[in-house]
């Protein structure tokens, strides 16, 4: 991944620290000032995705051995703090015994005539706004699948089965040309974006950054798996007539076939992952443990409170005429 600008204050702490060895981290002594940082801002939100990153797949010159540093860890506590505590206070509309039933419920009514980013693009979009959106996009699709992986040792039985059977078709099931992250690799060559892994951070906007950081969150500690099961439900669910939008609009714009192949995948395949992840992963979880039905309701909650954000924030850009990126997409670069 590509080595980040600082955006504030927290952010330019963090990037110093890792210019240097693991263990001297006395610059990251900044809980107060991650304390009080916007919990959704961007200075907040690239920290939280740079600490996270050393978690997947690291960071270009950073050593690995700040992956488990303490000072690290415990500035990123703060910031997963503040994170999680404007979340809970924003974005929960379920609650109750019933809670977690009626959040999905909930994802399954489809507006007639509907206002968000992928009714857009199907109806009104225009090639350069879907090169915007994939690029966006980005940060999360070229490792698809894999924060929801962190879960998988902490369910049992009908849960896990059903999340492995999901995350089995995910990666291609057995043939690595197939797997989802690089099926959205060639969706990226096909727009003439570059589809290296984290090219795109420095274009990508805070409201992007938490919806990938709320997977990480949720992943990371044992303690969130029940929210990270209502996130990875609230994706499944709503995936299937999301990617058939998108994939009219690609065709619409005239998209090539890997552009468009790629939400045509999705199509089916969440289609018939919706029943297993309601039946097999959120039922066998709440049968086992039935006290995590409002952590699984968190999860369903925030996951569409900032979808919404992130498509407020992108559709109030392109209605002003501006991009809704930092930075506009570059064209990839020529092959040798």
């Amino acid at each position: 991944m590509c080595a980040a600008v600082a955006r504030g204050t927290v952010s330019e702490a963090l990037i110093g620290a890792l210019g240097r060895e693991p263990g001297r981290a006395s610059a990251l002594c900044a809980g107060d000032e991650a304390g009080r940082a916007d919990p959704y801002g961007d200075d907040l939100q690239l920290a939280l995705y740079l600490c996270y990153e050393l978690h997947y797949r690291g960071l270009d010159g950073v050593d690995d051995g700040w992956e488990w540093d303490p000072e690290l860890l415990r500035l990123r506590g703060a910031l997963e703090a503040r994170f999680l505590d404007a979340l809970r206070a924003d974005a929960p509309v379920h609650a109750g015994p019933r809670a977690a039933q009626e959040a999905l419920d909930a994802l399954l009514v489809e507006p007639v005539h509907g206002k968000g980013l992928s009714f857009y693009l199907k109806d009104e979009g225009e090639l350069w706004q879907l090169r915007e959106y994939a690029a966006l996009r980005s940060l999360y699709h070229l490792k698809e699948a894999d924060p929801h992986a962190w879960v998988i040792p902490r369910l049992t039985g009908r849960a896990k089965a059903g999340l492995v059977a999901v995350e089995y078709d995910e990666f291609g099931a057995g043939r690595a040309e197939r797997a989802h992250q690089r099926l959205y690799a060639e969706l990226m060559e096909d727009l003439d974006l570059d589809p290296a892994y984290g090219h795109y951070l420095e274009a990508a906007t805070a409201p992007l950054l938490a919806t990938v950081n709320l997977m990480s969150v949720l992943g990371l500690h044992r303690a969130l798996r029940g929210g990270l099961v209502g996130h990875f439900a609230a994706l499944e669910i709503t995936s299937s007539p999301g990617s058939r939008r998108i994939a009219q609009a690609l065709e619409r714009v005239g998209a090539g076939p890997a552009a468009v192949g790629f939400h045509a995948e999705h199509v089916e395949a969440d289609a018939v992952h919706e029943q297993v992840v309601r039946r097999e992963v959120v039922g066998g979880l709440l049968a086992d443990e039935p006290g995590l039905g409002d952590d699984v309701a968190f999860g369903v909650d925030a996951t569409v409170w900032l979808e919404d954000r992130f498509s407020d924030a992108v559709l109030s850009a392109w209605g002003r005429g501006a991009s809704a990126l930092r930075e506009p997409p570059e064209a990839a670069p020529e092959a040798a």
